[in-house]
């Protein structure tokens, strides 16, 4: 504490400038049912060094104070935690530059992705989930010749479950087409990024018909009971499916109940590249922090490794840093944190983001993947005449909520066009 005395005639006039232990008000979207809130702070937070409230809200409010604050000039919020798509909603001259840190993730792509088209980094990219395979160990021995689990191509994932169908005479690939599965998500983070290195502008291209044809050779060799998969792990155990793509948190029981039978790795790459849809969630300073400082050390402080396991235990979001996962967490968390780094950190990555600025409409546009996939997998129809009875619907979708391309789509000034 400095104090300065300023002696005016028989007044004295205390001036205090606080370089004090102020709070940092970490103001963030993620973290919120109260578990996880309550151990962000006491578990991940507390060995700050500076001071730290955290606080958790939804999207509206969170938005909502920020944008006050902005627009006063000034405000209490030092340190921002949200998900990609809600910095890239934002003005990049509203997020202090942190390329002065020298942080970031150890994926190359991440990083690109949080300068959010200007040349230095808006934001850090702070913790990472996603979808990945995961294969019983007995599949391993049909892979085909010269194939790396951890690196496969589609054709080699085709090749794998094919070789698995004649061996064992039954398709044991899973996939989650039941209602409740998450199949549109495969098709925008996962097919289209590989194979057309787009989601919508991409949606009726040429090379969009390249990878429906590519996903008809997979269905011929997937358990045809995979119209009510919805969560990978039943099956898993089960062994009616012996490989599998989904969610992390939708293959977990598997790895739980029996970590030595199964492994999880990578998805395969395509053309294109890796394509995956990872959930990034970033961390940022507003151009409005009232300590600069005290801001920048919190994000210092969520970028050390021990203090990523620490918001790995607390969120169940894992690492974006090189960092090894102790032998007591979960085997589910071993497993898919191992295939989620190698997946994010493969120089053919190439991210699928989740869709943003959507609103209301997100369930509209999961339906156009959803249709396609029936009609031209289920139904065996034309897939030109789908996709291009499809693009309009989902241009109308893309103009009435004016959303602008995410990656792997190249960025648009307004609405992302069908092209």
């Amino acid at each position: 504490m400095k104090i300065k005395h300023s002696v005016i005639g028989l007044t004295v006039g205390c001036a205090i400038s606080l370089s004090v232990n102020a709070e940092v008000l970490f103001w963030s979207t993620q973290a919120k049912p109260a578990q996880e809130t309550q151990a962000m702070r006491e578990q991940v937070l507390s060995s700050s060094a500076t001071k730290v409230s955290y606080q958790a809200n939804d999207g509206g409010p969170w938005l909502t104070r920020l944008q006050a604050e902005l627009k006063a000039g000034s405000g209490e919020i030092g340190v921002l935690g949200a998900l990609h798509g809600d910095f890239a909603a934002m003005n990049p001259d509203d997020l202090v530059d942190l390329d002065s840190l020298g942080l970031g993730a150890a994926s190359a792509t991440f990083n690109d992705l949080a300068k959010l088209g200007t040349s230095s980094a808006q934001y850090i990219p702070w913790m990472q989930a996603s979808y990945v395979m995961a294969a019983n160990k007995k599949a391993l021995k049909y892979l085909p010749a010269g194939a790396d689990v951890d690196s496969l191509t589609y054709d080699q994932l085709i090749a794998w479950a094919g070789n698995v169908q004649k061996e064992t005479g039954s398709a044991k690939f899973g996939f989650p087409a039941g209602p409740k599965g998450l199949k549109h998500r495969f098709f925008q983070g996962y097919l289209y990024p590989s194979y057309t290195d787009g989601v919508v502008r991409t949606f009726a291209s040429d090379k969009a018909v390249k990878a429906w044809e590519k996903f008809r050779e997979l269905w011929a060799v997937t358990n045809p009971a995979s119209t009510n998969y919805s969560f990978l792990q039943e099956q898993l155990l089960s062994e009616e499916v012996w490989i599998a793509f989904d969610h992390t948190s939708r293959l977990a029981n598997a790895f739980n109940e029996r970590p030595n039978d199964f492994v999880a790795f990578p998805a395969p790459a395509g053309p294109e590249g890796r394509g995956f849809m990872p959930v990034i969630a970033g961390i940022a300073i507003p151009r409005t922090a009232p300590n600069m400082n005290d801001a920048k050390n919190v994000v210092k402080h969520m970028l050390d490794p021990k203090t990523q396991l620490a918001t790995l235990r607390a969120t169940n979001f894992f690492p974006v840093v090189d960092v090894d996962l102790p032998a007591d967490l979960p085997p589910a968390v071993q497993a898919a944190g191992g295939a989620i780094a190698k997946m994010s950190g493969s120089p053919d990555a190439n991210p699928g983001l989740l869709p943003a600025g959507l609103g209301s409409k997100g369930g509209d546009f999961n339906r156009i993947f959803v249709d396609s996939f029936e009609r031209i997998v289920l139904a065996n129809q034309d897939i030109r005449a789908v996709l291009n009875d499809q693009k309009p619907k989902l241009q109308a979708i893309m103009n009435e909520t004016g959303a602008p391309c995410w990656a792997p789509d190249a960025p648009s000034n307004g609405a992302c066009p069908v092209e």
